[in-house]
């Protein structure tokens, strides 16, 4: 809105305000429907319901909650939701949760997520969805699980890896940074003790953290905000950043505590390989396709934290680094990630999923085979491997943001994205 204020404009801000004032809120802030298919201690494993007028088909994606972010974080507001930009494309799409922590789970270390509610909740959307393999997308330490995960278990059904905003040298994160030589030269007893005693971290301290960490933006929210009284987008998008803050979960005390003492004191995930209950997991051992996702603006992930872990994945089939405009959050269900972090995850997607022809109709011959003349059932597959062979997947379009892997975004603003510049060398 204008310093004079346009009588457009005025008009525009009185809408939003008498809106705000009669509805509670600009935000459409209903959930995708989804069906419960899967639980077990601190798993629960949602399956979203196609559209009717969309068929659902390709292979599934699974979606990985960090720890002590609600999973409103994938589906923050109609419009600005990756769940439902998902099932609209018709692609079958899943979610891992792990309800409310409590103080009798201050017990469960990191190894319940990387050995169990992770590496299971892969298996059953793989066999939920016909045996097909899994595209995993893990945001912030979601994305630090599911690549542990990917690296201790190669066997499970992993069609691709995506990465989304996790720090993997926290070294490079400036709210961290000064504390790490005070945390060398203490024993962290007293850290220790207190999370001990509350059993992790609360909810409340949780959720001051992550306001905290954009300190800027939350002294200038109210001058914005009157700036941004015409633009009922704007508003709607900061009525649902701050319901995702008010829903902020606890972290249970031994988790808590390994990712205090490894993860920020020892800083071990940047050499690549982590002790979790006794046995060693190294990075190197991932083979899938990773897409790394970093946001220009992120302060809790800074790019150079996410992108430590590109020279870690020595082995994988590709990986791929992208720069994207956004915080934490924003980079993930921002406005401009709908053309920006979205059109890289369907072109990667796409590129690394199973050709139809070559899984579904293996499923229906089973118990007809017997009944048809060998020569037709011998035909019917060879055709089709000969189809899969040719085009296991479509190509990719190289005009895309973000689709040449060469091309790098430094710039703050995301205007910059709409620029078509040459790549940098």
């Amino acid at each position: 809105m204008d310093l004079i204020p346009k009588p457009d404009q005025v008009a525009s801000a009185a809408s939003n305000v008498a809106h705000k004032v009669l509805y509670g809120g600009l935000a459409d802030l209903r959930p995708m429907p989804r069906t419960l298919i899967d639980d077990g201690p601190l798993r629960e494993v949602y399956h979203y319901r196609p559209q009717k007028q969309v068929k659902a088909t390709g292979d599934p994606i699974m979606l990985v909650t960090p720890l002590a972010a609600p999973a409103i974080c994938f589906d923050l507001r109609r419009d600005c939701s990756l769940v439902e930009h998902f099932v609209k494309a018709g692609r079958p799409t899943y979610l891992v949760e792990y309800g409310e922590i409590s103080f009798k789970d201050r017990n469960l270390g990191m190894e319940h997520w990387v050995d169990e509610v992770v590496p299971e909740a892969v298996k059953v959307v793989s066999e939920h969805a016909g045996g097909r393999p899994v595209h995993v997308i893990g945001w912030s330490l979601g994305g630090i699980f599911a690549t542990l995960v990917a690296a201790d278990q190669p066997a499970l059904p992993i069609a691709s890896l995506t990465i989304v905003g996790s720090p993997f040298d926290v070294r490079e994160v400036p709210l961290v940074a000064p504390l790490r030589p005070i945390l060398r030269l203490t024993d962290g007893g007293i850290v220790t003790r207190v999370y001990r005693m509350m059993g992790g971290a609360p909810k409340p301290l949780v959720r001051r953290a992550f306001q905290l960490s954009s300190g800027t933006k939350i002294l200038t929210k109210p001058l914005a905000t009157l700036q941004h009284l015409d633009d009922a987008e704007w508003l709607a998008q900061i009525e649902a950043v701050d319901r995702f803050t008010a829903n902020m979960i606890a972290y249970p005390g031994r988790t808590f505590g390994q990712l205090y003492h490894r993860m920020l004191k020892h800083n071990a995930l940047r050499s690549g390989k982590v002790d979790i209950n006794g046995h060693e997991i190294d990075l190197a051992a991932i083979r899938v396709p990773v897409l790394v996702f970093a946001g220009n603006t992120d302060g809790i992930a800074p790019i150079p934290a996410v992108k430590a872990v590109v020279p870690l994945l020595k082995n994988a089939h590709e990986v791929r680094f992208e720069i994207v405009p956004g915080g934490h959050l924003g980079m993930l269900t921002g406005r401009a990630a709908r053309r920006t972090t979205w059109v890289v995850m369907d072109e990667w997607i796409a590129q690394y999923s199973t050709p139809d022809e070559s899984t579904q109709p293996a499923r229906k011959p089973r118990k007809k085979a017997a009944a048809k003349k060998a020569p037709a059932a011998k035909k019917a597959p060879a055709k089709k491997a000969a189809t899969a062979t040719k085009s296991p997947a479509v190509a990719p379009d190289r005009s895309a943001i973000g689709s040449n892997r060469e091309r790098r975004y430094g710039s703050s603003s995301s205007r910059g994205l709409a620029q078509k510049s040459a790549p940098k060398r």
